[in-house]
């Protein structure tokens, strides 16, 4: 066995003073030092470009920056240049300021596909706006989500069908249906089970696999035929897929998409867009009853709208897109190579789109494993990797890339040594990393 250790005194000690005050260690369960090995959970002092530092000062490169939302890197000069020059304007007023009407100019310009915008803080408020719109225009009550997706909000329509659903009350979680992704037919046979009941279809338009052939056309067709809004969670999928989205990508058009994460590089904006029929119903142009849409004291600060602004630039004239798709592609390539080269190709494996790759880790019978996870995890820390995910952004390199695929070489030369004893527990170094969404602590 491998006895070398790895010790965050500092960041052990900040996490142990986080639990006393903050619920859960962190702002995000996403966050939490549950989803890292134990007393191995570093904390951030701070970040430039794709390396973050931590109390304890070791540098790491970083994926899955700011989950998902950093995606130019760390204290980005354009996008900071651009807010530190409205902090000194003022940051929010008793009126809209021109910065909003700058700010959805330039979104609906990038996103074509959309004819108004509302801006928000987080992605939760956006999809829970959807729904609520989706809900007022047809006048009816049940959401169908994409049950293979993993998350929507933090509201009830969607916590209350995950195991975390304590304090949602049944009849709220009742009137959320699910449908699979990708299977045309079950959602039909969901509409016609409930026919004239369900508001809206929720989904990312794509995941961890490419939408087959036809099935973003087919559930377009599908909420026409039935009268539902069709709804694109672009949180993830905006910008990484296109600067216009999943929608700019496919060519399938939404009613109403939510975008967020990439569009502030780490500051919080986000936006809930679509067509204008529907959009107006949050409005004052339409005669119909009035939708609570969106209305947020800091939903349009100012400075996160200049970071959007000056994200979207970015992308555009630096084609941000393709080099992210391009580090991920020479990522995948070098981790599927170390594994293969270790002899654990089935069980360490890359998943996604070159953008937004992921990884499994499954054990000796090919199931997904914690313990494994638990295992992984530590070596790519050991070896200066902070890796939730194999979540590019635009600042890495190729030396970034080269060191990863090395230290993944490290970790998979342990892996094999556990699969060969058929027992993960001795490189563990305590529990294992656990999944967000579970019913006890």
């Amino acid at each position: 066995m491998d006895t070398e250790e790895f010790f965050l005194p500092r960041s052990r000690a900040a996490n142990e003073r986080l639990h006393a005050l903050v619920p859960g260690g962190a702002h995000t369960y996403a966050k939490g030092d549950d989803q890292y090995p134990e007393n191995l959970a570093p904390v951030i002092s701070h970040g430039r470009g794709a390396h973050v530092w931590d109390v304890d000062g070791n540098r790491y490169i970083e994926y899955g920056s700011g989950l998902r939302s950093v995606s130019l890197g760390h204290a980005h000069p354009r996008v900071n240049e651009a807010v530190r020059r409205e902090l000194d304007r003022g940051t929010n007023f008793v009126r809209p300021s021109v910065m909003e009407l700058e700010a959805a100019e330039r979104f609906l310009a990038t996103v074509p596909t959309a004819e108004m915008v509302k801006f928000t803080k987080n992605g939760s408020d956006a999809t829970t706006a959807a729904v609520r719109l989706a809900r007022a225009v047809t006048g009816r009550p049940r959401v169908a989500i994409c049950g293979d997706h993993p998350f929507f909000s933090v509201d009830d329509w969607f916590i209350g069908t995950t195991p975390m659903s304590a304090g949602i009350p049944a009849a709220t979680t009742e009137l959320t249906v699910a449908f699979p992704y990708g299977d045309l037919a079950a959602t039909e046979e969901l509409l016609t089970r409930y026919e004239d009941e369900i508001a809206c279809l929720i989904l990312e338009p794509a995941g961890h696999t490419e939408p087959p052939p036809g099935y973003l056309t087919g559930l377009r067709e599908l909420a026409d035929r039935h009268g539902c809004v069709l709804i694109f969670d672009e949180m993830i999928t905006g910008f990484r897929w296109s600067e216009a989205g999943a929608q700019g990508l496919y060519g399938v058009v939404p009613d109403l998409s939510t975008f967020g994460k990439a569009l502030g590089n780490g500051f919080a904006v986000s936006a809930l867009a679509g067509r204008r029929e529907l959009m107006e119903r949050g409005g004052l142009r339409h005669s119909g009853d009035r939708v609570f849409l969106l209305s947020t004291t800091h939903g349009a600060e100012t400075h996160s709208l200049a970071a959007a602004m000056a994200v979207q630039a970015t992308y555009a004239e630096e084609g941000i897109t393709a080099r992210l798709h391009a580090l991920g592609e020479r990522l995948a390539a070098g981790v599927r190579e170390a594994a293969a080269g270790m002899g654990v190709a089935d069980h360490v494996l890359v998943r996604g789109r070159a953008s937004n790759l992921v990884f499994a880790t499954l054990d000796q019978n090919g199931r997904p494993s914690q313990p494994y996870r638990t295992l992984f995890l530590r070596r790519l820390l050991a070896g200066g990797v902070l890796a939730p995910s194999f979540v590019v952004n635009s600042a890495l390199d190729d030396a970034d890339i080269d060191h990863t695929v090395d230290v993944v070489a490290q970790a998979c030369a342990v892996y094999r040594k556990a699969l060969d004893a058929t027992d993960p527990t001795p490189w563990l170094g305590g529990r294992p990393v656990k999944p967000v969404f579970r019913r006890l602590a």
